[in-house]
């Protein structure tokens, strides 16, 4: 088994941790629990480090820890609801419209099940392809598609709950919600 240098470990992590912790903010919809997926999955990717035949596959390496990691997570269930003291206050910067468009889409995207949003969030967030999406998810293409096509179907249906005002915003626009 070769031996890689940690200090090559260090740089992988300087230099992707904020692609990174975007796609697990994106699994988990909240920034601490996204630091603390991310640091787990750093963890168990440190772990394997030595033993990684190609380092430049360590990122894709690391987003797949991540999905898993956030598909386990809410099956248990235990970190879905958290209690908090403060209302968030609205926002008042100008962009009204555009802010209440990323909500609706934010709000139903946290409502679909976690590999159908893991699907979403890695072919339209992190604009990967369908293939490098199903090595990340550790299924089929063919369970890609189905799961973007369910997932987006469960979108389409929840926006035009509210009045299908937003439906554009899919897929094509998808992305609007994390700018």
């Amino acid at each position: 088994m070769p031996r890689r240098d940690p200090a090559d470990f260090a740089e992988f992590v300087a230099a992707r941790s904020a692609a990174l912790h975007r796609a697990a903010y994106l699994m988990v919809g909240e920034r601490q629990l996204a630091q603390d997926l991310l640091q787990e999955a750093l963890t168990k990717t440190y772990v394997a480090w030595p033993g990684l035949r190609d380092p430049s596959r360590a990122e894709a390496y690391t987003r797949k820890v991540i999905t898993t990691t956030a598909i386990s997570w809410y099956r248990r269930r235990s970190w879905q609801e958290r209690p908090s003291d403060t209302i968030p206050e609205a926002s008042h910067d100008g962009h009204g419209e555009d802010a209440v468009r990323r909500e609706w889409v934010w709000t139903a995207l946290q409502t679909l099940p976690p590999r159908q949003r893991a699907a979403i969030v890695l072919r339209y967030y992190e604009d990967l392809t369908e293939a490098q999406t199903a090595a990340a998810l550790g299924c089929a293409v063919g369970t890609v598609k189905s799961q973007v096509h369910a997932g987006l179907a469960s979108l389409r249906k929840t926006l035009d709950s509210h009045g299908g005002e937003h439906l554009e915003l899919l897929p094509r626009d998808l992305t609007v919600v994390t700018r």
